[in-house]
């Protein structure tokens, strides 16, 4: 049997009654560099257990006032086709996720594959997905399959939603001719976001956003140097203070309704360094929309009000 999984190894709640909903994925059948991101969701929750439930950011801690609900992990089972698993991931996500927003649903990687079968479970209309990625993922199939990780950008478009592709540095000829030629999609490439120009050109846009917006984070969009664990690094990614701003000005737009995100491609390594920092990311992401919702405000009844400190 699995064992539960926990986000800083807090008691889980009924859907019902959380306010943060956890997706385990664990899925790696279509990468292209290095396996083992099927583990992913399981290393994340682990290092979980060494932040402080104090997120010094807002200055508060956000599971004294929430409470988190991780799902069963889902998993590739023997002889279910590629098309079948990624049907139930859509099922799955439509089940949990709440179209009202009393609820965040965060799922967890696994490969980025996830990512479009995930969203396209939960809205119903087109969107804009913010996607921190080095690679552009536009082909339309890779390697005999149009389900592949590579191919996640080219799915979102199909999908009909707009796409903003943040730390990009890694693509083919032809993808750069579609980046051209498709006005839905908008990049910020790593090299121009080291200059405080391209840095506030992207966040003024992002603050300008309106609508609904999902955030999807590959944890290749980082610098290998913090984020050393993933599929397909690539140098020259993102530093750790702008990956928060950006979470800063998606989460405090008041014209922008964030209906989930992703967080993906982390390979467990022993340092815990790659995923510590994808679960630091997530309890930042808590934080961000536990204020936003006000949750502050609320009573001292969450998740963290009945564990002891040691």
């Amino acid at each position: 049997m699995q064992a539960e999984y926990r986000f800083q190894f807090l008691p889980n709640s009924a859907v019902s009654e959380a306010q943060i909903v956890f997706l385990p994925i664990a899925y790696d059948e279509t990468v292209c560099g290095a396996r083992g991101t099927a583990g992913g969701p399981q290393a994340i929750f682990d290092a979980s257990e060494q932040l402080e439930y104090y997120e010094e950011h807002l200055g508060w801690s956000p599971f004294l006032h929430m409470r988190p609900c991780v799902r069963p992990e889902l998993r590739q089972e023997d002889g279910e086709t590629e098309a079948a698993f990624h049907a139930r991931i859509a099922a799955e996500a439509k089940a949990v996720h709440d179209p009202q927003g009393a609820r965040l649903l965060i799922a967890l990687g696994g490969e980025h594959s996830i990512t479009p079968s995930v969203i396209g479970g939960c809205l119903a209309s087109p969107a804009t997905i913010i996607v921190l990625d080095a690679h552009a993922d536009l082909r339309s199939s890779y390697k005999g399959s149009p389900l592949n990780h590579a191919c996640t950008m080219h799915r979102l478009r199909a999908l009909s939603h707009r796409v903003i592709i943040i730390g990009l540095r890694s693509l083919a000829d032809f993808e750069a001719a579609s980046l051209e030629s498709d006005a839905q999609i908008t990049t910020y490439r790593a090299q121009s976001l080291q200059s405080e120009d391209g840095r506030e050109a992207m966040l003024q846009a992002l603050s300008a956003l309106k609508g609904d917006v999902w955030l999807s984070v590959d944890m290749d969009a980082f610098d290998p140097s913090l984020v050393p664990s993933v599929g397909t690094p690539q140098p020259g990614g993102l530093d750790w203070y702008l990956a928060i701003d950006i979470l800063h000005a998606v989460f405090k737009n008041p014209a922008a309704r964030l209906c989930g995100m992703d967080v993906v491609e982390v390979i467990p390594e022993a340092s815990q360094v790659s995923q510590l920092t994808a679960a630091k990311l997530v309890q930042n992401a808590i934080s961000l929309w536990g204020k936003r919702n006000a949750y502050h405000e609320a009573p001292r009844d969450g998740a963290q009000a009945h564990v002891a400190y040691e």
